[in-house]
């Protein structure tokens, strides 16, 4: 439920994985996924050994990569509406051959990966995240997750209270985000074979989410550097 809890919340990382998804197919958005579960494995180890603390002591690198990620955020907006302007649909071309057809498959995969990870790396909330929270899940005592949500955490205190202490946990969490990254693309591929206009719909959506996250993060990174 943890891991469930943090993954299945409306963000960037979602609006990615229902983009590749609806369009490439579950593959691709399953890759997507993938990608943001990478990213978070390798903040889990910087974190646990102290080095990505650096980033909270250095306001102008904070800064610097909310920007980046916002430009990433505005980027891949763009793509989006691109699918929905090339009338977004499941799969790849059926006029090409099998050959090409796997090599485009290969292809959608990773590009669904790195754009993902790409974009969970350069997000500096996600190693706020793993500093205030992440390294506590193997410390006994208890930790109030969404109170650290970036702009909503305060309205959100006490509404997930997880206990820690257990190496349980960690698998428990990592697991709850496997789920999610399996279920959700399968969820949307699912509803897509039936409603003609999901695959442009859902696209359009997250060029919309991906551009406001993309605003948000340029705003806030303004503030610091200018």
């Amino acid at each position: 439920m943890f891991g469930l809890a943090l993954a299945a919340p409306p963000g960037p990382m979602n609006a990615v994985i229902a983009q590749e998804s609806v369009v490439r197919g579950w593959r691709a958005g399953a890759s997507a996924g993938l990608g943001a579960f990478t990213a978070d494995a390798a903040f889990f180890v910087l974190a646990a050994v102290g080095v990505v603390e650096f980033v909270e002591t250095a306001p102008m690198l904070k800064a610097a990569m909310v920007a980046g990620g916002g430009v990433l955020m505005l980027y891949f907006a763009y793509g989006a509406i691109g699918d929905v302007r090339d009338g977004a649909a499941f799969g790849v071309d059926p006029a090409a051959t099998d050959g090409e057809q796997a090599v485009s498959r290969v292809d959608a995969d990773k590009r669904g990966f790195t754009k993902a990870f790409a974009l969970a790396i350069t997000n500096p909330y996600q190693i706020v995240f793993w500093l205030t929270v992440g390294v506590r899940m193997l410390q006994p005592g208890t930790v109030d997750v969404l109170s650290h949500t970036p702009y909503v955490g305060g309205s959100l205190d006490g509404v997930l209270v997880v206990t820690t202490g257990s190496p349980a946990l960690i698998a428990g969490f990592f697991l709850g985000i496997l789920c999610w990254v399996g279920g959700f693309p399968a969820s949307l591929v699912a509803a897509g074979r039936r409603v003609d206009d999901f695959a442009p719909a859902v696209a359009g959506a997250s060029a919309l989410v991906l551009a406001g996250f993309g605003v948000v993060f340029l705003y806030d990174a303004a503030g610091t550097l200018l």
